[in-house]
């Protein structure tokens, strides 16, 4: 099956090949059948507890809300660095259906999305965003984020609004109290105090970025949460938490606000006991506050805030005065607040202002992922003395200031310590809506990553990337292009284009020493099937000796519906994985044949067309020990389909992504004496293929048929899980 069968819906130019194999035809039919309809109130969305994401929307929904489409997406905050992200789905009959993950612990917003601009609410999760009607959320537990989770129910602080004047406008802002928080009394004293009730409370004011609410702080920050489980784990001193909006403030605003919050709450009015904080924006607001008059606020925080110089502070040698702490907090080379901190950091240098740097966050960008992590940071360091003044676990130093080469001046993409910067050329211009599809989510699915307007072109930055091989597109309104730029191709998706990031991860798959591989010949042979001549590629070892007295093993190796025998080169990245492997001496020296299998009788192709042309052009066996066979998806259905019928010609065979199919007529006792290795593969939850392919085990096993299976292959239906699974076939094959 092609990769376009999962991941999204077919964007218009992409090709897309059936499956021609007859021996499959009964399961892809099962494959491609469509689920039965929902009841209305069934989650369109569920999480599995090691946070595999299954999407189920019914099509008539949709249609009731936007009118017809042609594509449905979830949109949300799945991407590299939690950047919002594009995830398309499938029509399957009634629904749309899509599988991501696994992801990380942590809390997730997203909407439905049809046709780039038809946006509509999940309306079977309560979870919304006041400020984005049409953003519902989900939390995927774990360790990782246990601050998310909401406490015993009367165990948490409460939050409320207050309203105030600002001026001559009415304005409010959602203030936290801690537990065991007694409310002032406006008639006169408060009543009686209990014993560990103090007289009043420090506060900290949380600010907001532009364009964002006060309640994006409970809805997306999660800050209520995150405060009460502090709270009951005494990590935080009792405090008032006093959350404001965003957008430019006014002069006097923030007085203005601190005055309602003194009138109304039994908070400190000291300034050692006041705090501020915020975000983006509502960051370089905090600053300005906490430098332009030192001593109005002991505690600041900057959480990607965007300031760069210290325009308006009064520094001085040692300890800012009356500022107790000043920490400073940025994302990865993905947060606009990166090359801000650069500068920021250089000009509180040369002020002699001093301040904490928390580290840059390598896997955070500008976004509430992020956001979070610095609130449960900062609050623990608020009124009261810490030992630990460092960075994060985990994080780095800024590295100057992060800068892709200017438009149009460098192939795309440009790769830089695991970031890609995607450019495309001028040709979309007056284009609406463009993104980079790619194989850069959990697993190796794929998603598309807005990208914004740089001039006349359309740039984004994405990452941090694992060391591995990747495969990208432009979706420009729903239509699929290449990238241009890139010399790199795919024979049989025009469309796509490739990079590479090396690390020991990706080790097997990255080019050896120029010299030291073995080589990857043209094949051509006259098949009878297809009535034409056709064309297989051939991996020979290094050192090939086409007189060696002793023929050598030979592995026959199947690509998918949709592909062709180019594919396992250009793709699946066969060459580079044979030969690190014989380099390592991994690899009995062997010859892998790459053929065409798209054709509507493979067996009489395999057995009567390739396999004789490979014969009388290489030195390789005909004995069945010394010959493996071996296909993904479709090729696997037609692998297994040549073991039924033609048990013991092949000693090894392997599946990935495949299916048995029906047992009926099946010879187990021939293909078990036969047959020295049948090892199968199936990627986890998002490879579409794996309720059919744990069928087919059910099936192997009613017919006594031996065979290997170490457990599921992190990754989807594509090219990631394949990779790895030639990686554990091929030091296996011919040493039994």
């Amino acid at each position: 099956m092609t990769l376009f069968q999962h991941g999204g819906p077919h964007p218009r130019g992409v090709r897309r090949l059936s499956a021609v194999v007859a021996v499959g035809a009964m399961a892809i039919a099962a494959v491609s059948s469509a689920p039965r309809p929902a009841a209305a109130d069934t989650p369109w969305l569920t999480v599995s507890d090691d946070g595999y994401v299954s999407i189920s929307i019914p099509a008539a929904s949709v249609e009731a809300e936007v009118g017809p489409v042609s594509e449905v997406m979830v949109e949300g905050n799945f991407g590299p660095s939690s950047a919002w992200a594009e995830y398309g789905l499938t029509r399957r009959g009634d629904v749309w259906w899509g599988a991501l993950g696994p992801l990380k612990p942590g809390l997730y917003s997203y909407q439905v999305t049809g046709d780039d601009t038809k946006g509509l609410k999940d309306p079977t999760n309560g979870a919304g965003v006041a400020s984005k009607p049409l953003w519902s959320t989900f939390l995927v537990a774990g360790d990782s984020a246990r601050l998310l989770a909401d406490v015993p129910q009367g165990q948490g602080g409460s939050v409320e609004t207050l309203t105030y004047r600002a001026g001559k406008q009415e304005r409010s802002a959602l203030v936290w109290t801690p537990p065991g928080y007694r409310a002032k009394d406006p008639k006169g004293p408060a009543g009686p105090k209990g014993p560990k009730d103090p007289k009043g409370y420090p506060v900290l004011f949380l600010r907001s970025g532009e364009g964002q609410s006060a309640t994006d702080w409970l809805d997306l920050g999660r800050a209520h949460q995150i405060l009460d489980n502090l709270s009951a784990q005494g990590s935080i001193e009792p405090m008032v938490v006093v959350i404001g909006g965003g957008g430019p403030a006014r002069d006097g605003e923030l007085k203005d606000l601190r005055k309602a919050v003194a009138d109304n709450y039994r908070v400190l009015r000291d300034p050692a006991h006041q705090a501020i904080a915020g975000v983006a924006e509502g960051g370089s607001q905090a600053l300005r506050a906490a430098l332009a008059k030192p001593g109005e606020f002991a505690y600041a925080g900057s959480f990607s805030g965007l300031l760069t110089e210290v325009a308006g502070g009064k520094p001085g040698p040692g300890p800012n005065p009356g500022v107790k702490l000043l920490r400073l907090y940025t994302g990865n080379v993905t947060d606009p607040a990166y090359n801000a901190t650069v500068r920021l950091t250089k000009a509180l240098d040369r002020a002699h202002v001093t301040y904490e740097f928390d580290g840059v966050n390598p896997d955070g960008g500008a976004n509430w992922t992020a956001w979070q992590e610095n609130l449960a940071d900062f609050l623990p360091r608020l009124f009261r003395t810490t030992p630990e003044h460092g960075p994060s676990a985990g994080h780095g130093p800024l590295k100057g200031e992060f800068k892709p080469p200017a438009a149009g001046t460098t192939p795309t993409p440009f790769v830089r310590d695991g970031f890609v910067t995607f450019e495309t050329t001028t040709d979309f211009k007056d284009a609406k809506h463009v993104t980079v599809w790619a194989n850069d989510a959990p697993g190796g699915s794929w998603l598309r990553i807005p990208m914004s307007r740089a001039g006349d072109r359309w740039r984004v930055t994405v990452g941090p990337l694992d060391p591995w091989f990747y495969y990208y597109q432009w979706i420009v309104d729903r239509v699929a292009f290449k990238d241009t730029s890139n010399p790199t191709k795919v024979t049989s998706e025009p469309n796509w284009s490739s990079f590479f990031i090396p690390g020991e991860r990706s080790r097997l798959l990255s080019d050896v020493p120029a010299g030291q591989g073995g080589k990857v010949e043209s094949l051509t042979y006259p098949s009878t099937v297809a009535n034409q001549d056709r064309t297989a590629l051939v991996w020979t070892p290094p050192g090939y000796d086409a007189e060696r007295a002793e023929p050598y093993p030979v592995l026959y190796l199947q690509h998918g519906s949709g592909q062709s025998y180019t594919d396992w080169v250009e793709m699946g990245r066969a060459k580079q994985i044979l030969d690190h492997q014989f380099l390592d001496g991994d690899l009995v020296p062997m010859v892998v044949v790459m053929g065409n299998g798209n054709v509507p009788d493979f067996n009489k192709e395999l057995l009567e067309n390739i396999v004789p042309a490979a014969r009388a052009r290489y030195n390789i066996s005909s004995d069945p020990s010394q010959q493996a066979l071996a296909g993904l998806s479709m090729g696997g259905v037609q692998t297994l389909g040549v073991l039924k019928a033609y048990p013991g010609r092949f000693a090894y065979v392997a599946a990935f992504s495949a299916w048995f199919g029906d047992g009926a007529g099946v010879d187990a006792a021939a293909i078990n004496s036969g047959t020295k290795m049948l090892r199968l593969y199936v990627g986890d939850q998002t490879d579409f293929v794996q309720p059919f392919f744990m069928g087919s085990l059910t099936t192997l096993n009613d017919l006594g048929i031996r065979y290997e299976f170490d457990g599921v292959t992190p990754g989807p239906h594509g090219w990631d899980v394949w990779q790895k699974n030639l990686i554990d076939l091929a030091p296996r094959l011919f040493k039994r």
